[in-house]
């Protein structure tokens, strides 16, 4: 798994690793202005800075001092106010039942630490609160031979509709889907892609 260091090398210089522009995804779906969202794992801060466009208030997490630095300036470039902060999603205090959307998007953790996540993340929500995500599944590996770019190449860090829906038992899951997405995603996520897309809600 990878560590501060790892990421603070993919996002030093100007460049945006993924593009400036939010998951597609996450983009199509539709968020109540002035609800509250967390974005853990929310890089340079292409979809916190998003979610704060479209009238929420966000909060966001990285572990990269340089990532957080990017998605501050990339608010106050879009003119929009994100809390982000430098903190591990696995270590930090989460609070529960305050927010009303959770963006998971290609946070790829080992499966106990993708478990434990999960478990915070569905407790953090509010009553009615909606998990966001997005991941690789295992054949991206495939993806990846034939040249696409993203994702883990690691199989167990690539995440099925099976775990998810193990995952997010205790929630009531309004849409999942293993598909094929074509990515155009900063230079980092590019090419026929396989994803699995989860929009679960709390009871």
């Amino acid at each position: 798994m990878a560590d501060a260091a790892f990421w603070d090398s993919r996002y030093a210089g100007g460049d945006y690793a993924y593009g400036e522009a939010p998951n597609a995804f996450l983009a199509s779906l539709d968020y109540a202005p002035g609800g509250r969202a967390l974005v853990p794992g929310d890089g340079e801060g292409r979809n916190g800075v998003y979610l704060a466009e479209r009238g929420l208030k966000v909060e966001t997490l990285d572990l990269s001092a340089e990532g957080v630095a990017k998605a501050r300036r990339l608010a106050s470039a879009r003119g929009v106010a994100v809390e982000a902060r430098q903190a591990d999603v696995l270590t930090w205090d989460w609070p529960i039942a305050a927010y009303d959307v959770i963006a998971l998007i290609y946070l790829h953790l080992p499966a106990p630490q993708r478990r434990l996540l999960h478990t915070r993340a569905l407790a953090a929500l509010k009553p009615g609160g909606r998990i966001v995500l997005e991941a690789f599944t295992p054949a991206q590996l495939e993806k990846q031979a034939e040249g696409a770019k993203g994702g883990p190449r690691e199989a167990a860090l690539l995440y099925s509709a099976e775990d998810l829906r193990a995952d997010f038992a205790g929630a009531e899951i309004d849409l999942l889907q293993e598909i094929e997405a074509e990515m155009r995603e900063g230079a980092l996520h590019v090419g026929a892609s396989a994803v699995v897309r989860l929009v679960a809600r709390k009871v």
